[in-house]
């Protein structure tokens, strides 16, 4: 079952920002200079989340996954300003 979850990071070195930013632009969309909402089941999930720990720094950077629920049984309310929100639906990732 996939879930919708929000990740936002805080990254020292840019660089490190850089490859964190690349790679999660495999796993979701991009919604602000750190945050990316992504759709994953629990191993995408897992995958990523290693893929994270890797990139980053533990003693430098942050890094946040939020877990918003169920993607089938949500529904996600943002108010948003300037450029408009769009939900992520589901598809087919590739990583």
């Amino acid at each position: 079952m996939d879930h919708v979850y929000l990740v936002c990071y805080d990254i020292t070195d840019p660089k490190r920002w850089r490859r964190i930013y690349k790679t999660m632009k495999g796993y979701g969309v991009w919604l602000q200079l750190s945050v990316f909402q992504c759709r994953l089941n629990r191993q995408n999930l897992l995958r990523m989340t290693d893929t994270l720990t890797e990139l980053m720094h533990a003693d430098e950077d942050h890094v946040m996954i939020i877990d918003v629920g169920p993607a089938e049984s949500i529904t996600i309310r943002v108010e948003s300003f300037g450029r408009p929100f769009r939900p992520i639906e589901r598809r087919a990732i590739i990583v």
